[in-house]
């Protein structure tokens, strides 16, 4: 260790610390401890603090950025206003295979959490820390949410339904198939406050790894090479994708009605409503299992929602573009603000994974880095102010200085 004295004649050497300690121990000006230990001739130590990376604490040293994480980082001075000062991005778990869809329970105090090839549904609790399965099997769900009832939401890739856990243990199906056809995996849900749900129907969970193949002939199996029965329940491996990928909503009544189509929104996934149910924002993935047009290519797109619950005047939100690096996203929430922050997978890009932030205009202001891919994202805690991200194998939180707009 060096250090440059106060006077700036160069550096002093860790000895001559230890002499200056010893004086002013000597002068009284150090604790009695410290000076017996000084009169028994050993070497101490001068107490520091040390960060993480170190910093360095010289006089030609950069300012200090570690008053918020080093991670969190502002593009726009917007930004700032909804970093937390002190909070620091944590690690809650890890062990998982490919983490998805978190939502928060405001009643239960619980973040219920998908690891989509595991099969099983996790619950983090806030009091404590401890994650438990909550559900297993669990139809390799994907997105959760919580509707304005407090009642869970589930997209099933296995099973290729939307369902609803009901407050005495039943479970009932929201929508498995559109003008009599089944869906290919439904993605992410969201709620309405008219009593609607929406949803995503991309093609990803008919895969071995996320749910099951196509059985023999169908666009993800068309060989027949895959058995698609094993390992699952009996009456699996009889189904095979029928419709192209779309957004759906589903009425109060059950109707369900196809909102957008894949020529707008090309394997459309996660979805969210900005604060006063105005837009719908919908992030557009890569190309799936049994696709024959290109695929999405890692954007955000936006519609206006009317008063009738159509969706009109499409429009590219973002490239999700930073620096050159395509930040492609999954799960997208607004806070209460109408920010839009969205989960990055940037692959093997290192420090491009994590969240972007954007503003209702569709310009970065912020950026949250991980060391994984993020899949998903919400808010939750007791005050909706802590940011939860599931992250490949990891679920991560972040304080900030803003609460999510929306309910789950």
């Amino acid at each position: 260790m060096r250090k440059t004295n106060n006077q700036g004649s160069g550096p002093v050497s860790r000895r001559e610390m230890i002499q200056v300690v010893g004086a002013a121990a000597s002068a009284g000006l150090m604790a009695p401890a410290i000076a017996r230990a000084q009169q028994l001739g050993q070497a101490i130590e001068p107490r520091t603090v040390v960060s993480t990376p170190p910093r360095d604490f010289g006089p030609d040293a950069p300012p200090s950025v570690y008053f918020s994480d080093p991670d969190v980082l502002t593009i726009d001075p917007a930004f700032d206003a909804l970093v937390q000062p002190n909070a620091a991005i944590q690690r809650l778990w890890t062990g998982g295979l490919w983490l998805e869809g978190p939502a928060w329970s405001n009643v239960g105090r619980f973040l219920v959490f998908s690891d989509i090839p595991a099969n099983r549904q996790y619950r983090w609790l806030e009091d404590d820390g401890h994650v438990s399965v909550f559900r297993y099997p669990a139809n390799n769900s994907n997105g959760n949410t919580f509707d304005f009832q407090g009642r869970q939401l589930s997209c099933e890739h296995l099973t290729r339904r939307v369902v609803r856990y009901e407050h005495d243990g039943t479970i009932t199906v929201i929508a498995d198939r559109w003008d009599g056809r089944r869906f290919s995996s439904p993605n992410d849900v969201a709620p309405h406050p008219d009593g609607s749900y929406w949803f995503t129907d991309p093609p990803y969970g008919a895969s071995l790894y996320e749910g099951q193949p196509d059985e023999a002939g169908g666009p993800t199996n068309p060989a027949g090479l895959l058995r698609p029965r094993i390992g699952q329940p009996p009456e699996a491996g009889s189904m095979r994708r029928e419709l192209p990928n779309a957004i759906y909503r589903v009425d109060p009544d059950g109707r369900v009605e196809r909102v957008a189509t894949e020529e707008q929104v090309p394997n459309p996934n996660g979805l969210c409503f900005s604060p006063d149910y105005r837009r719908l924002y919908v992030s557009s993935t890569g190309r799936g299992p049994g696709d024959e047009h290109e695929g999405g290519q890692g954007d955000l797109h936006v519609f206006d929602v009317t008063e009738d619950n159509r969706l009109v005047n499409h429009r590219l939100f973002s490239d999700c573009m930073v620096d050159g690096i395509k930040c492609a996203p999954d799960g997208v929430r607004c806070d209460v603000h109408g920010n839009v922050w969205a989960s990055s997978n940037a692959g093997r890009v290192i420090g491009y994974s994590g969240v972007t932030v954007w503003n209702p205009e569709g310009r970065l202001i912020g950026r949250i880095r991980l060391p994984e891919v993020c899949g998903n994202i919400c808010f939750g805690g007791a005050k909706r102010n802590r940011l939860f991200m599931a992250a490949s194998t990891s679920l991560y939180a972040l304080y900030v200085n803003t609460q999510g707009a929306a309910i789950g």
